[in-house]
């Protein structure tokens, strides 16, 4: 069994709506039915028993070694605690070839899940060791490495649950929700809103306690020290005990409570200048220490926060008794479990050593032995939830210190007896606040309720109802997409949105170009809706930007299929049939939002087929008035898109809103048919994202079929009194609609100028010249940079057979170089001339053919 071309499809996609890992497998002959495999079953499942059913329950068919590795790839995931589900098999038209789709929820433990199982799969078959154990440790590994911590893994989930799509920035936690101008942005447990300046304040220790002393909230005095000698200087003037910390210091680390003398003192010094330079000394609090959490104006959650400990059993030490803590599945060594493992570092043997006691005391029954001055966390300690506990004037207070702070999430350290009663009454202090707390010891405490924090942020962030998300229009199909595409963007630039669009010429931000190439796919895609000056995005998706990755987004509000016809690039990537080719490029209409639309084609029977697959509704559209579809459609009080009188209309039972084509450049008044069904598509697209009618006519009245806003899309030129049609036509359906396209244009004599792309199949490329023979009097083949894999001549003799037995042509060449051929069917023109030029450098092209035109 090979493994190949293992691809990470990172939305959704052809095979499901889950991020899934693809692989290509090819599997020999024996292992095409793993029946014939003598004991293999047997072998894998004594390797791995959670393996499960091989199949559904009750088939009988017959077993590949790709769906064994399917089974196995997903089991491996779920076994490692990863919440997969889905997976699927699919062969090929190549014996023995299959495509093996199964869900990730992290890439990295996707990818690797596919490789152990092809090892797993491998021992089982050769009958050698595989180490299922070692393998689990692996992706749970590379599980709690790569996936978000609790704290901001509770927001995301949050965010989720309100429909909100969110994006990992990075491999840490910087997050964005949201698209565009709408979106926001959080690190870990801090939002974007918060400023650099608050989060400064809370890191300085002393500024802070100023700050809060000025706002009336109760803090323990203190100063910062120099050292050992000023630091014992300071704890007279504040009177012992003292605590000794870093001024800027965070998870308790370096801190030194309860300090009664000189010695306690000078070492407290030292362990606080391990973590920073600036040691601050403030007066002790004795009673419990609380951690209250302050989201905007409310205060959400809060803690007591108990320091590690262990209780004696008169058996064993106090170093197996925090080995037997430790052993609590609960007790990680990070933050990724709901408990940390107990710290049993010098700090603790100091702590023990104060007591009287070391690592070797055997404490006796039920003596609780405190094995740190400090609560964090971090170092071992518990949490319990107190939240409906806390006096109004406590939490008055925490929320004061914030405000005053200017945190919008802030974690208040309050030391005090109780938080049932106001901190004054009790001689207690808030001793710190914290720029992105913790969550953990809310959402997970020890002991108590779990409590919604998550949701608290994203309420911060996104008001009740804002979904974060902008208006997206996916457009696909065979031909007129990225023309379709150009317009949707300037209907809804028309009606004051700021958009940015995709397509096979670049990326454009306000119809700025900031990147150039095929830019179809979803990288492109994605770049848009990470853009902040983005109000709408409209992408043009290509084939193989999903069959690579998928789509960029979750849900789209509108879908857009211009057509399927006869299909394009039929025979690439295993997509060999017009069903495989429809099946494809209906994931965006299957990916439509609730209360989104469909705009489909009601004359291509393919794509009208498509509504049944759509979450929204529909508008179909077609030249044809008397389309039956289409009728029933409007009957139904639903929206449909048709041409009657020479007039665009836009319908929806009774109500209608119509546009003569004359007032509609790019049509040239109705002419050209395959540009009317561009603007039919494009309009009902800004009708579903709700554009105002007067901003739809203006749009289409200022939209100019000419390079600088549809480049190779049907631009026409004068040149000395003949015309030239220049267009990326480059397949046998769009050569026929401009075919019909120029037969309404009147000329002397009709020339075209061809290439054909190597990619495609061998009848594609010869279907098309044979169109043209029928049309064109002259014909200029010429071969460019357009091969892709196929020897010199290939194509041109090709697009040659083509031309065998043509009607109309007279006059063939062949010509080496595409502004060769466009300089020789220049050169040939006389006035009253038509000449199509179809282009492949489009840019570089036009740019030519503009510069002849200007020469005259």
């Amino acid at each position: 069994m090979e493994v190949s071309r293992v691809r990470a499809l990172r939305g959704p996609n052809l095979w499901s709506h889950h991020t899934s890992v693809e692989a290509i497998v090819a599997c020999t002959l024996d292992e095409e039915s793993i029946a014939t495999l003598s004991g293999f079953e047997a072998r894998l499942r004594a390797r791995f028993p959670q393996v499960g059913y091989l199949q559904p329950t009750g088939h009988d068919d017959t077993v590949s070694m790709a769906q064994v590795l399917e089974r196995v790839a997903l089991s491996l995931q779920a076994e490692a605690g990863c919440p997969v589900t889905f997976s699927r098999t699919t062969a090929t038209l190549e014996r023995g070839i299959y495509q093996v789709v199964v869900e990730y929820s992290e890439e990295d433990v996707g990818r690797l899940a596919m490789q152990l199982a092809q090892q797993l799969c491998e021992a089982a078959r050769n009958d050698t060791v595989f180490d299922l154990a070692a393998a689990l440790v692996r992706l749970r590994d590379v599980d709690e490495d790569v996936r978000l911590g609790p704290s901001t893994g509770s927001i995301v989930q949050a965010a989720v649950a309100r429909n909100i799509p969110f994006r990992r920035l990075t491999e840490g936690s910087l997050v964005m929700f949201g698209w565009g101008s709408r979106q926001r942005r959080i690190q870990a447990a801090e939002i974007d809103a918060t400023g650099a300046i608050a989060e400064t304040i809370a890191q300085d220790k002393e500024l802070t306690k100023k700050l809060l002393d000025a706002a009336g909230v109760p803090v323990p005095q203190g100063r910062s020290v120099s050292d050992p000698d000023d630091a014992w200087a300071a704890a007279q003037e504040i009177g012992l005990p003292v605590v000794i910390k870093p001024k800027d210091g965070n998870q308790g680390k370096g801190v030194t409570v309860n300090v009664t003398t000189k010695e306690q003192l000078t070492a407290g010094f030292h362990t606080a200048s391990e973590f920073r330079d600036d040691i601050l000394v403030e007066r002790y609090l004795p009673g419990y220490d609380y951690r209250l959490l302050v989201i905007g104006d409310k205060l959400v959650a809060a803690a007591r926060r108990d320091p590690p400990y262990v209780v004696g059993d008169g058996v064993h030490t106090v170093r197996e008794l925090v080995e037997q803590v430790n052993r609590d599945p609960r007790r990680g060594e990070g933050h990724s479990t709901s408990l940390t493992k107990i710290r049993f570092d010098d700090i603790a043997l100091a702590t023990l050593a104060a007591r009287g006691m070391d690592a070797d005391s055997k404490p006796d029954q039920g003596q609780r032995v405190v094995l740190r001055n400090n609560a964090n966390l971090s170092t071992g300690g518990t949490a319990t939830d107190v939240t409906d506990d806390v006096h109004p004037e406590v939490a008055e207070r925490c929320i004061a210190a914030a405000h005053m702070v200017g945190l919008d999430i802030c974690g208040v350290d309050l030391v005090c007896d109780s938080v049932l009663k106001p901190i004054e009454e009790q001689n207690g202090g808030i001793v710190e606040v914290n720029a992105a707390p913790g969550l953990r010891m809310h959402l997970s405490p020890s002991f108590g309720k779990s409590r919604p924090i998550g949701e608290a942020i994203v309420s911060t962030l996104f008001a009740d109802g804002d979904d974060g998300r902008i208006p997206v229009v996916a457009v696909t199909g065979t031909n007129g997409k990225t023309t379709t595409v150009r317009l949707i963007a300037h209907l809804l630039t028309a009606a004051g949105l700021r958009t940015g669009m995709t397509n096979t010429d670049g990326v454009y931000i306000e119809g700025r170009r900031i990147d150039s190439g095929d830019c179809s796919g979803p990288r492109s895609a994605r770049n848009v809706l990470l853009h902040p000056d983005v109000d709408a995005a409209v992408f043009e998706t290509a084939r193989g930007g999903l069959l690579r990755e998928g789509l960029a987004f979750d849900r789209c509000q509108v879908a857009v299929v211009t057509n399927i016809g006869a299909g394009d690039h039929l025979g690439l990537n295993y997509i060999t049939t017009l069903e495989d080719l429809a099946v494809l490029k209906r994931v965006i209409v299957q990916n439509v939002a609730v209360g989104g639309m469909a705009v489909l084609n009601a004359a291509d029977p393919v794509v009208a087929a498509m509504a049944e697959n759509t979450h929204g509704d529909v508008t179909f559209f077609a030249l044809d008035v008397n389309n039956p579809l289409m009728s029933m459609h409007r009957a139904q009080g639903r929206r449909v898109v048709f041409v009657e009188d020479g007039q665009l209309v836009a319908a929806q039972g009774k109500i209608e809103h119509r546009v003569p084509l004359a007032e509609v450049p790019i049509t040239r008044g109705g002419a050209v048919g395959f540009q009317v069904e561009n603007v039919m598509a494009s309009v009902a697209a800004a009708w579903a994202v709700d554009i105002a009618w007067d901003a739809i006519r203006v749009g289409l009245r200022t939209f100019v079929g000419e390079s600088d806003n549809a480049p190779g899309r049907f631009n026409v030129f004068d040149y000395r009194g003949a015309t030239v049609i220049a267009d990326y036509g480059h397949n046998p359906d769009a050569i026929a609609a401009l075919v019909n396209a120029v037969e309404a244009m009147p000329a002397k004599r009709r020339s075209v100028v061809i290439s054909g792309a190597g990619d495609r199949r061998d009848q594609d490329i010869s279907q098309q010249t044979e169109i043209l023979g029928r049309a064109f009097d002259d014909v200029l083949l010429y071969q460019d940079q357009c091969q892709r894999g196929r020897p010199d001549g290939e194509v041109v003799a090709l697009l040659r057979r083509g031309l065998d037995g043509a009607t109309r042509t007279s006059h063939i060449e062949e010509i080496n170089g595409e502004f060769v051929a466009i300089d020789r069917a220049l050169s040939r023109l006389e006035a009253g001339d038509l000449c199509l030029i179809l282009i492949d450098q489009v840019d570089e092209a036009l740019a030519h053919i503009t510069r002849r035109v200007a020469e005259g």
